[in-house]
Formats: C-alpha cells, structure tokens, sequence
C-alpha cells in the first residue's frame, strides 16, 4: 500500500491528512510536507493520522522530527489520533504508547477538536 498526503487550511492551521502506511519508503513523503509547510510559514500545524493503517519506527521518528522542527520555530504540532476503542483503536496510537512517546504528543480525536472549531473543540486534547 502507498501513503497519499492531502493538505488544506483551517483557519490558522495547516492541516495534512495521511493516509495508507508510514514505512521506511514513504515516510520521507510527510517529512518534506511538514517542511514544505513551515517553508511557506505556517507554525500551526495538524497531521491527520486517522487514516494511517501502518506505522514502523521510521513513521514514528517523522512524527518525533516534526514536533522537534515545530518546537524549534515556535510553532504547534497537533494529531489526529482517533481512539475508537482498546482492540480497534488508531494504529499510531498504539504505536507510539508501545515506544512510550505518545505523552510528546498534542492528540486530539478529530480535525473539529484539533483545530478549535465546531461542538467537539471543547473537548481538548486526548489523554496519554
């Protein structure tokens, strides 16, 4: 399976959905979308991962680099990790918990809460 990375905007914040698998050959793909946006300015970002069937330690070491390039320009990193129950939850939710890094992370259960627009925004950030 190969990985498709669709952005769009959301107020203040670039959104990039991922979709397919995060692996060794594709996850360079989102590391230059992440880049490519923080190029063009924006310091609000959110990575849709709702839609990421599979995730390996080189997926997992984007995700870490772009919280690092977006602390390191003073900007948000926000993601969108489903949890639709403890068997059939998002795969990089139970990624990064099994490493012990999902606690690095701002996630948020979907675009409306991340973002801080429509009902579910008062949500608030997911628990580790």
């Amino acid at each position: 399976m190969s990985l498709k990375v669709c952005e769009e905007e959301r107020g203040e914040w670039a959104v990039l959905r991922v979709s397919g698998e995060m692996d060794l050959v594709t996850s360079p793909a989102v590391r230059q979308h992440v880049h490519d946006a923080v190029a063009d300015g924006r310091r609000s970002l959110v990575l849709d991962l709702s839609e990421v069937l599979f995730c390996d330690s080189s997926g997992v070491g984007v995700l870490i680099a772009s919280r690092r390039l977006m602390r390191s320009c003073a900007g948000q990193l926000r993601l969108i990790l489903p949890a639709r129950g403890a068997e059939d939850g998002s795969h990089v939710n139970r990624v990064l918990a099994a490493l012990g890094v999902r606690r690095l992370f701002d996630c948020y259960p979907d675009l409306n809460a991340a973002t801080g627009t429509g009902r579910s925004a008062a949500a608030g950030p997911l628990s580790a």
